[in-house]
């Protein structure tokens, strides 16, 4: 037979996904012209590769056999051509990324700069999103690889590595500098108003089992949408909030807020790199991902 290798690649992103809407995407084609290639591949090799039904697409016996011989083809022509992109010098190419706030100022952007110095004509899409966001557009392929707060309970193909480690700190605005040097406990602090991310970030689920496993109920009376609206709200008085030590620097010098001392150890927190292992990496995604980790060797001591 001497089948077209592009159905084979669309096969290849309708059995990953297991949806057309998603595959037409990724291929930047739309579903009728998706269902027509695989319509074409099935009469070509002359058997039912997919199953359709009201709760989505499955593979046949026979789909099931060729997506793991086409997966291995696809990975490896995708390494032939990212080692071509290797012999070119970087001078073309696109990594995306998702990466979550947190992780966005406290080491993404110090390693972009770098990055676009040694590859200025490598493009940058930043995909701004939630923790758990972030690690589904890597799942879902949109982006290469992710930088996040360390996520919960990651499922086969993805995997995380620790980049750095970083302490929150409780602070508090002018009205609570009266607690200045004391140290407090969590339930004595617990009746203060509190300023949080939403219910939906790594944060507030990291708070919500760091108050439980001391006995006490997580209870935000202010939910803020992103990590730079917290920091306001504590120096305007609206309530205490717990803060990554490294953003709080610049308030605490200029006497903006203090800092409250807690009786309990606030566990460290991480950032990670998460990638899908079904996915190889481009030649810019890897070198990206080494200066990450690059970052991580040498600027694990100053978080």
């Amino acid at each position: 037979m001497n089948i077209n290798y592009e159905y084979y690649r669309i096969f290849y992103y309708v059995a990953e996904y297991k949806n057309l809407t998603q595959a037409a995407k990724v291929l930047h084609s739309s579903q009728p012209n998706i269902s027509r290639t695989i319509k074409i591949l099935e009469n070509e090799i002359g058997c039912n590769l997919l199953v359709r039904s009201n709760r989505g697409i499955s593979l046949t016996p026979e789909g099931k056999r060729l997506y793991l011989r086409v997966r291995e083809a696809v990975n490896q022509i995708q390494l032939a051509e990212d080692e071509l992109a290797d012999s070119a010098g970087l001078k073309a190419g696109c990594v995306t990324i998702g990466v979550s706030e947190t992780a966005l100022r406290m080491l993404v952007l110090p390693v972009l700069r770098r990055f676009k110095e040694q590859y200025p004509k490598i493009r940058i899409r930043i995909l701004n999103h939630l923790t758990n966001q972030a690690v589904e557009s890597v799942k879902n392929g949109e982006a290469d690889f992710a930088v996040v707060t360390a996520p919960q309970n990651l499922e086969k193909p993805l995997v995380s590595y620790p980049l750095i480690f970083f302490q929150d700190i409780l602070l508090g605005g002018p009205a609570y500098f009266q607690f200045h040097g004391d140290i407090l406990t969590l339930k004595e602090v617990n009746h203060f108003p509190l300023v949080c991310l939403g219910e939906e970030t790594i944060t507030y689920e990291f708070y919500e089992t760091f108050y439980h496993q001391h006995g006490l109920l997580f209870k935000p009376e202010l939910q803020a949408a992103t990590t730079d609206q917290i920091l306001p709200m504590i120096k305007s008085d609206l309530g205490i909030g717990y803060v990554p030590e490294i953003f709080a620097a610049e308030v605490l010098k200029k006497g903006e807020a203090c800092r409250i001392f807690l009786k309990e150890t606030i566990p460290e927190r991480q950032i990670c790199f998460v990638e899908n292992q079904r996915r190889p990496l481009n030649a810019a995604a890897r070198e990206l991902k080494t200066l990450l980790i690059s970052e991580k060797c040498a600027g694990a001591d100053s978080i």
